[in-house]
């Protein structure tokens, strides 16, 4: 116990010790404090002796200890301290009244411009918009009176030809009556009335205008399933998107192909092939396109495997695939997309892009003075100086095939899409290394060439 009052006595004296010598350093006035006994009974010349009563002693001045003169300096300490904070509040109310005065002179001196800057721009802003307002309005009506013009432009072709038709079917029906005899009644017009004319014919007219009907709607019937046949025949016939030419493939063999003769030579980074075919019967594996060089007899392929097409560069290991894009006796537009940069390889059918694949063949370079074979491939055997006359026939493609086209860069979207219109005019746009109905084909193994 007199252990732990000591320490608290020494944790005091070292506070004291701290206060004394950190308030010197916090004001500038220094403090003085005097322990001399002051006596304040000295006897001036006006005083009279008699009157003062001498005391046996002088006025001995109240002892001081060290405690009492540190509190006597904390006390002064404090009384500077609120002295101090007094001034700094009342230095700052008057900076702040000062910025007060002059905000409101800078307010009234600028208030005025600002608003009628802001004034100006809002009645602007709403000149703009009433502007664009009436522009738009006048677009729509000039919109509607456009719409209401070809309305009535349709309504007058529709009305002109119901007059038309109506015109035709009162001529069938006055020849008609003309057959019927004339025991016919003058009030029958209409096709719908026939019906109730064949009640009040004589047995003999009545069965023989029945009979020539039946012979005009079966002859009309006839006409029309000619008509029809002769339709389907021709467009089967038809060659797509504006070609002229094409080429048969009649039968799968082993010695039919097509050789083609590129435009130019060409070593690229990138390609695209397109086409038109109508395969006769697709198997596994059906070879429309090759491009084979004496290092590698597989550089570029486009194959048939079921309805599936096969995109490869640089053999089987870099291909990309479109699943269910071919049906048979059908003509399908095939477009192959390539570039070295990331390998990007896509597949298009009939102008959409049907698969894409990153990483086929990435940093490949086609080489140039390759082959290009059409229904077959040279296989790994290829030399360049000693071309096999015979091939694989499961491989060999069967159908028709036009609008081949190659080019040594990448087609974009709406190049692609102009190509694939079956109703088009597609096989005008020609490649830069195969241009279709320019560049040298030669037909073989009994490939024909129809118009």
């Amino acid at each position: 116990m007199a252990s732990m009052s000591m320490w608290t006595f020494l944790q005091a004296m070292c506070l004291v010790a701290s206060l004394s010598m950190a308030v010197p350093e916090n004001y500038e006035d220094d403090i003085e404090v005097g322990f001399e006994p002051n006596y304040f009974n000295e006897i001036t010349e006006g005083d009279n002796m008699e009157d003062i009563t001498v005391s046996p002693e002088p006025c001995k001045s109240p002892a001081f200890t060290k405690w009492d003169k540190l509190f006597t300096m904390l006390e002064n300490s404090q009384m500077k301290e609120n002295m101090l904070l007094q001034y700094t509040d009342d230095i700052i109310k008057v900076e702040l009244q000062s910025l007060r005065g002059e905000m409101l002179q800078f307010v009234a001196q600028y208030g005025g411009s600002c608003a009628s800057a802001v004034e100006s721009l809002v009645r602007r802003a709403g000149t703009q918009t009433e502007t664009r307002l009436q522009n738009a309005l006048e677009r729509v009506r000039e919109v509607s009176a456009d719409q209401y013009r070809r309305h009535d432009t349709a309504l007058q072709q529709l009305l002109a030809g119901s007059v038309n038709q109506a015109a035709r079917l009162e001529r069938l029906e006055n020849g008609c009556v003309k057959w019927g005899g004339e025991g016919m009644p003058p009030q029958a017009k209409s096709i719908q009335t026939r019906h109730l004319m064949q009640e009040v014919i004589e047995p003999e007219n009545g069965g023989r205008l029945e009979k020539t009907l039946a012979t005009i709607s079966s002859e009309l019937q006839t006409i029309r399933e000619q008509l029809t046949l002769y339709t389907r025949s021709t467009f089967a016939n038809m060659l797509p998107s504006g070609c002229d030419t094409g080429l048969l493939f009649p039968t799968r063999s082993s010695t039919a192909h097509v050789e083609v003769s590129a435009k130019k030579t060409f070593q690229t980074n990138a390609v695209t092939i397109c086409l038109w075919v109508k395969p006769t019967q697709v198997l596994n594996k059906t070879i429309l396109f090759t491009y084979s060089t004496t290092g590698n007899a597989y550089e570029l392929q486009l194959v048939l495997n079921g309805q599936s097409v096969f995109f490869t560069v640089n053999g089987e290991a870099h291909l990309v695939e479109a699943s269910g894009a071919v049906q048979e006796s059908q003509w399908v537009h095939i477009c192959a997309v390539w570039s070295s940069q990331q390998g990007l390889a896509s597949l298009w059918v009939n102008g959409q892009q049907a698969a894409s694949s990153p990483g086929v063949a990435e940093g490949h370079e086609l080489r140039n003075k390759g082959s290009i074979l059409l229904g077959q491939e040279y296989g790994r055997h290829f030399r360049h100086f000693s071309k096999p006359d015979t091939f694989d026939a499961e491989q060999a493609f069967t159908g028709k095939m036009t609008g081949v086209n190659m080019w040594d860069h990448v087609l974009d979207s709406k190049e692609i899409s102009q190509q694939a219109r079956l109703d088009g005019s597609g096989c005008g746009i020609r490649g830069n290394v195969v241009a279709w109905a320019v560049s040298d084909i030669e037909p073989k193994g009994g490939v024909k060439l129809i118009y």
